[in-house]
């Protein structure tokens, strides 16, 4: 099983709403990268849903239902979607200045690469936030 992160502005697509819906397609990425991420995607592997801009938290843990597929939503047909299900709420929201500040995630995709949606975690980044988050 592999880690990821999703963001998501949570005034656009929330983990209350992912909740409630239970399984979404996660469309709308267009950067190559993150894509690429998308592709390497199996069943099972988990994500961080990440509410970006507002917020700024790690809040939720989705399993990564479906593997990739084109996203109708791009034109150009180049660019993915996978779909995902929310699995379980972080007892305690792990926020971007506890993993800035914390040493053990200074090295996190998400600090490096701050401006990519989709990015991969390490088995102990993982560990660590999911700690971190009451789990």
């Amino acid at each position: 099983m592999a880690y990821w992160l999703i963001k998501s502005e949570p005034d656009v697509w929330s983990w209350d709403q992912q909740v409630k819906k239970g399984i979404t397609g996660w469309d709308g990425v267009r950067n190559h990268q993150a894509a690429n991420n998308m592709k390497a995607m199996k069943i099972g592997d988990q994500a961080f849903f990440y509410h970006s801009n507002e917020g700024r938290e790690i809040v939720g843990i989705a399993a990564v239902v479906k593997t990739a597929y084109p996203d109708p939503s791009d034109e150009t047909g180049k660019f993915v979607m996978v779909d995902v299900k929310a699995d379980k709420p972080l007892k305690t929201p792990v926020t971007l200045a506890q993993i800035k500040a914390d040493p053990k995630l200074a090295s996190m995709a998400l600090i490096r690469q701050s401006r990519l949606s989709v990015c991969a975690v390490s088995d102990a980044e993982w560990a660590h936030i999911c700690k971190l988050g009451g789990l």
